[in-house]
């Protein structure tokens, strides 16, 4: 069993608070754990089902501390509605507080406060090849549960980095080409793009901050092809909008 300080200290590292403090995280579910075990993740604790534990049992380093625990146990651990068979302790990794020059095209994220678009966004930098997200001080924590549920496992591979978009920009050695999603934009299909260059997604509610405005040299907008004039959809989704700009993108990339 599962001591009930155990499973207070875990639950406590549903909040940023304590996730900042202990230097740890939670991921969840067979799909999600069995990318971590494939990464350079340091693992601290596996708790499982005997279910989880059998079919898994080959794959676990002997030197992980597994613990077996029954469906009850680890529902008052879960950060889910439905646990899924295991749950894992992660130490946070320590990333570098120097952001890479820009060589491809970077992801830089405005705002972004719900976790399923930031997991999603993660997900889809993954997939496009898109080696480093920039994201701004307010932007929801990537260690959230739900964020990193959202991933589906690309947080194990895609770094990200925090810090402050207008000094960052303040700062930048060399200068790139910023693209920003903007409802004001030009359309995105007509605004020519090279092989690299900064993409910056803003918040749904509020879009790109003020401060960056300046730094912008292509305001671009994905086109609407809504059939009524009148009543369309305002905007899209902050993640299905990034997935979007980076198919164009990359789309490109491979024809220049």
């Amino acid at each position: 069993m599962i001591s009930k300080e155990k499973i207070r200290h875990i639950n406590t590292l549903k909040s940023a608070k304590f996730r900042n403090q202990y230097g740890k995280f939670i991921v969840e579910g067979p799909k999600i754990i069995g990318e971590l075990l494939k990464s350079p993740f340091k693992v601290l604790e596996i708790y499982a089902t005997s279910d989880w534990i059998n079919m898994t049992n080959d794959k676990i380093p002997e030197h992980f501390t597994l613990i077996e625990v029954k469906e009850n146990e680890l529902t008052r651990i879960s950060s889910q509605k439905t646990p899924n068979q295991v749950l894992a302790i992660v130490q946070i990794p320590e990333v570098s507080s120097e952001i890479p020059e820009i060589v491809n095209f970077v992801l830089m994220l405005d705002g972004i406060s719900d976790p399923g678009n930031l997991g999603t966004i993660i997900r889809t930098a993954d997939w496009f090849g898109i080696q480093h997200i920039i994201c701004s001080e307010n932007c929801v924590d990537i260690f959230n549960p739900k964020v990193v549920q959202a991933t589906a496992g690309s947080i194990f591979r895609v770094p990200v980095y925090y810090t402050d978009l207008e000094q960052y920009f303040i700062q930048m050695s060399s200068v790139a080409d910023t693209y920003g999603a903007m409802l004001d934009g030009d359309n995105l299909y007509s605004v020519e793009s090279g092989n690299s260059g900064i993409i910056i997604i803003g918040s749904e509610s509020h879009g790109i901050s003020q401060e960056l405005l300046p730094f912008i040299n292509h305001k671009i907008r994905i086109p609407d092809y809504s059939v009524s004039s009148s009543f369309s959809a305002e905007s899209l989704n902050a993640s299905l909008a990034t997935a979007v700009i980076c198919a164009e993108f990359k789309r490109r990339q491979k024809t220049i």
